[in-house]
């Protein structure tokens, strides 16, 4: 009976202090994402606050007509691309290429950044819109995971996978600190209760 009890009190221990282990450390580890996001919640909740910061920039140009005169299937895209991307720094990722008989449309998009071509086809000559919608609107795109890539994707997959850790570590710990334990997981039940309850009564 001794040597169990003195088992469970081993494994307890060392749950508990592995627990407060990955708590510190994925807390650090995580701090600067866990930051951005919730500073980035609450622009994302007020754009209002950071309106007028739109640049929108009217540009023309040319490229050569055999890249864009030639058959649908023959269309030089690629040198389009890169004649836009050269000549006027256009960012973002290519989001489409639209051919009709009179006109080529070539979008690009990025986290706070749009650029929209139109190139006459018989001609080559183009017009080109670039909106830039300001630092915050970057911040905020980046929060929501819109226009940025990949790499991006598996960055807030990550940082979701991080948060929820810290936030599981957490319960742990609190179940091994009897004097606050109660007290503690009651207001986490608590807390749920009130953001579901702000769900029922006040979302339409």
């Amino acid at each position: 009976m001794t040597e169990r009890h003195h088992s469970h009190n081993y494994w307890r221990r060392k749950t508990a202090s592995l627990s407060r282990w990955l708590h510190i450390y994925l807390s650090m580890v995580s701090f600067a994402i866990v930051f951005f996001f919730a500073v980035t919640g609450i622009t994302l909740n007020h754009t209002e606050w950071f309106s007028g910061q739109e640049r929108i920039a009217q540009l023309k140009g040319q490229v050569e007509t055999q890249w864009v005169k030639a058959e649908d299937a023959a269309v030089n895209k690629l040198a389009v691309v890169e004649h836009l991307r050269a000549t006027h720094g256009v960012k973002g990722a290519l989001s489409d290429f639209r051919l009709d008989e009179a006109q080529a449309a070539v979008s690009f998009k990025g986290p706070g950044y749009a650029a929209d071509a139109f190139i006459t086809r018989e001609t080559g000559a183009y017009e080109l819109t670039e909106t830039r919608h300001g630092f915050v609107a970057v911040l905020n795109d980046l929060h929501k995971g819109r226009d940025t890539g990949r790499v991006w994707s598996w960055v807030i997959d990550i940082s979701a996978a991080l948060m929820t850790f810290v936030s599981l570590t957490g319960m742990v710990l609190i179940y091994f600190v009897k004097k606050h334990r109660f007290n503690g997981l009651l207001l986490a039940a608590l807390g749920a209760l009130v953001s579901y309850l702000i769900y029922r009564l006040w979302i339409p």
